[in-house]
């Protein structure tokens, strides 16, 4: 039976300019009782816009709809509807689970009190009643010693727990549909299965309907019944989860799935090492006594080695906290550490994970990247930094027009492709990745993969590539390190990591980044 239809449903948002932006184009959606609904599409498809409008989050009066538009929930049509009437249903009989949930929560109120709010506003409990509640909907999303947790701030807790008192605000007053918006994307890959079992009960257990979306076709297909693929506004396909994977029809979803079934990497390469890393250790002091003299330290990267070919790819995987990319750090002295690093010939260079970040706003393209010219070439012209400049847009595919751009005015792949020309542009042997890809859609994840690849064919460049992915780590690695709690808990060639695992950690590690739903 159908509890919500959405039907010829179009956004405008006004631009000021001759024409307004369209971000929702004749979309129509039905949610039945009880169904897990995906919509997926890359960031400005429109599926999070559609999502807000159901609960009429959109910034009116900048946002208009045509005539036609409708969102019919339980016989009412919420177009339009009054915003003392909405009050009554937001939070209530449906709920939203935002993206980043240390935006959403007030970092000055503890957890405890953020929850019962929306049991205040919706129930008349007293404060015996309150606390009982809200001990019961953190026992609920499997929040550990929920007695004290009530008391925690969100900065105390992990990204995952943080979501799951997203979800528990979210369900407090047992809503009809809950609308979880790009919930998992800043976790870990098991993190991510965590969350995904955790709503999938959820919904049994309270008879919910859910509205997940999602950039991540992976996740979508693990725990929709019916997907909707979203693609400049429109929805391009829209059927049963099995349907959309094993019979697509529109090129966009098709492009999407093979995004997401990368093809690994077969190169091989010869016994030429470039890099040698023994027994790198890492401290961080925690506690020091009176007289300065450190009492307390956490060892981040236990006593780890390893060795890299010139022309190959070591992946290193690990979740949030394993110690990946504080190695990473000592490989380039960004942290202190001990051990040895010795790299046979030229340079090394560092890809951090947020280009944005990491590029200064403030100063043009073609400054940021030809910045380090004039440290390892002392006395190079202008004319020479302008023809290496050029060189390097050209082999990462950037017209020569944005060396006069700032940052600011590019896409997150674009960034990423700067961030690469500013470490390569020195021509280094050997190039870190940080998490290069996690902030992408699927399909920039797969350029930014590809582009990787024929640098490295064209370079003959040895990578360093650190990722939470198994999906990213199979599709460019030749060998593999799993690392967890600062130390390496399983190596080998990608084939023996993927195909024969031998320890739990990894096993699971590959299990979170499955396709199917078992």
């Amino acid at each position: 039976m159908s509890l919500l239809d959405i039907k010829n449903l179009d956004v405008f948002f006004k631009s000021g300019k001759d024409r307004d932006f369209q971000a929702v184009n004749n979309v129509s959606l039905s949610l039945n009782e009880g169904e897990i609904l995906g919509i997926v599409g890359e960031s400005g498809s429109g599926k999070s816009v559609t999502a807000l409008l159901i609960l009429g989050l959109l910034p009116y009066p900048k946002a208009y709809h045509s005539d036609k538009s409708s969102i019919i929930f339980q016989n009412q049509e919420l177009i339009g509807m009054d915003n003392d009437d909405f009050c009554k249903i937001r939070g209530n009989e449906i709920s939203y689970i935002f993206q980043e949930p240390m935006s959403s929560l007030n970092p000055l109120h503890k957890i405890g009190k953020q929850i019962s709010e929306s049991l205040k506003l919706h129930q008349n409990l007293n404060k015996k009643q309150l606390k009982q509640e809200v001990i019961k909907l953190l026992k609920a999303v499997k929040i550990p010693n929920p007695e004290q947790k009530i008391n925690a701030y969100p900065f105390e807790l992990s990204g995952g727990q943080r979501q799951r008192v997203m979800i528990a605000m979210a369900i407090a007053n047992n809503p009809k549909i809950l609308i979880a918006d790009e919930p998992t994307t800043a976790l870990d890959v098991t993190i991510q299965e965590q969350i995904i079992e955790l709503l999938t009960e959820l919904k049994s257990k309270l008879n919910m309907s859910i509205i997940f979306i999602s950039h991540n076709l992976r996740l979508i297909h693990k725990i929709a019944d019916n997907i909707a693929v979203m693609h400049n506004g429109k929805i391009v396909e829209y059927g049963s989860s099995e349907q959309i994977f094993n019979n697509p029809h529109d090129n966009y979803t098709k492009t999407l799935i093979s995004s997401t079934l990368l093809l690994k990497n077969k190169k091989k390469n010869k016994n030429n090492k470039i890099l040698k890393a023994d027994n790198i250790t890492v401290e961080f002091p925690l506690k020091r006594n009176i007289f300065g003299q450190v009492t307390s330290k956490l060892t981040a990267v236990n006593n780890i080695s390893f060795e890299l070919n010139q022309g190959e790819t070591l992946g290193i995987v690990g979740e949030s906290g394993s110690g990946k990319t504080t190695l990473a750090f000592s490989l380039v002295n960004l942290v202190k550490h001990s051990g040895k690093v010795s790299l046979k010939k030229g340079d090394i260079q560092i890809v951090f994970q947020d280009p944005y970040n990491s590029l200064n706003p403030r100063m043009k393209i073609g400054d940021i990247i030809t910045e380090g010219l004039s440290i390892k070439y002392k006395g190079i012209t202008k004319e020479e930094k302008q023809n290496k400049l050029l060189e390097i847009l050209n082999n990462i595919g950037l017209e020569p027009s944005v060396a006069d751009k700032y940052p600011h005015e590019f896409s997150g792949g674009q960034r990423q492709r700067i961030a690469l020309a500013r470490a390569l542009i020195i021509k280094p042997k050997v190039l870190i990745l940080d998490e290069p890809t996690s902030a992408l859609d699927v399909t920039i994840q797969v350029q930014i993969i590809e582009l990787l690849r024929k640098l490295q064919n064209e370079f003959n460049l040895s990578y360093i590539f650190i990722s939470h992915d198994m999906h990213a780590i199979k599709s460019l690695s030749q060998k593999i390190m799993v690392m967890k709690d600062g130390r390496v808990v399983e190596s080998g060639t990608a084939d023996e990591i993927f195909n024969n695992p031998k320890q739990p950690y990894t096993k699971k590690l590959i299990k979170s980044s499955m396709l199917d739903k078992s």
